[in-house]
């Protein structure tokens, strides 16, 4: 395989449809501010770079990315990519994968802006992540170990398992479909609405009005805590240890939990409710 090896490149294009390559201890920055360093490339191994160019990785086939830095400045780094690996990196630019397919993200820390979108078949692990609309519109993700603070996460995903994971978030899960979600940490506001075949298992989850208009939704020997006008216009089979402080107009299904301090039905807005709610203490107001 040939070797690129300390060097800068600035200009545009500057290793266009590189194959059966290493390039090591580069930096990939100067004056001509080039674009699409390593568009088209195959079969490459990158190890110890520096990315502060735009969009370096587009297109690349098969490629392995590792202990190297994206800076602010490298917007979108890599899209249109298939069967890419990167390991102990730092991503800080915007966009910075999208419409990729087999990717493996492994010891991470990435701070980027509209993450991970489009995406197939794609796995994260031991990982850390800050961002605003992550993973939107995304299928086949498998999570491990994940500490992420966003906003808007896993909008309209399919197909997602998450295990092991610190999710700090608002409005995620929305629209979701076949999501699993074990022993993790999940705090936030409006998680879950609009949401089909939602599972949480042994999860702590915090924050208000979660889980409404949800399908399918199943909560498995979960703790819920500060979580008010909870499960409305959702079908639900929830097994909570602990207590809810309320819970909002389910539609149907079951809900079991320790203690209940506020169930709200509107009867005029849900005359079709059927859901069995049990407080396996006594619970005031009901």
């Amino acid at each position: 395989m040939k070797t690129y090896q300390d060097q800068t490149f600035d200009e545009e294009r500057a290793l266009y449809a590189l194959r059966s390559s290493v390039v090591r201890k580069c930096a990939f920055k100067g004056p001509k501010d080039g674009e699409s360093a390593l568009k088209e490339c195959e079969d490459i191994s990158v190890q110890d770079c520096l990315f502060d160019l735009r969009y370096p990785l587009w297109h690349l086939k098969k490629g392995r990315i590792e202990n190297s830095v994206f800076t602010p400045d490298c917007r979108a780094a890599l899209w249109y990519d298939r069967d890419i690996e990167l390991n102990n990196c730092q991503m800080n630019g915007i966009k910075a994968v999208r419409e990729c397919d087999h990717t493996v993200i492994k010891n991470c820390s990435v701070q980027s802006v509209e993450f991970g979108w489009f995406c197939r078949n794609i796995r994260i692990c031991d990982s850390s992540l800050e961002s605003e609309y992550p993973f939107l519109k995304s299928e086949n993700i498998e999570i491990d170990a994940l500490k992420m603070n966003a906003k808007y996460s896993f909008q309209y995903v399919k197909n997602l398992k998450i295990k092991n994971a610190v999710l700090t978030t608002k409005d995620a899960f929305w629209h979701a479909q076949n999501a699993v979600i074990e022993d993790s940490v999940i705090t936030g506001e409006y998680l879950g609405w609009y949401s089909e075949n939602l599972t949480f298992i042994r999860c702590k989850i915090a924050g208000t009005q979660p889980l409404c208009y949800a399908k399918n939704l199943t909560l498995q020997e979960c703790e819920m805590t500060d979580t008010d006008l909870a499960f409305e216009y959702s079908d639900v089979h929830a097994d909570i240890r602990g207590s809810i402080l309320s819970v909002k107009n389910p539609k149907s299904g079951e809900i079991i939990a320790d203690h209940i301090s506020d169930i709200i039905f509107d009867e005029n807005k849900m005359p079709d409710t059927d859901c069995r709610i049990v407080c396996r203490k006594k619970t005031s107001g009901f």
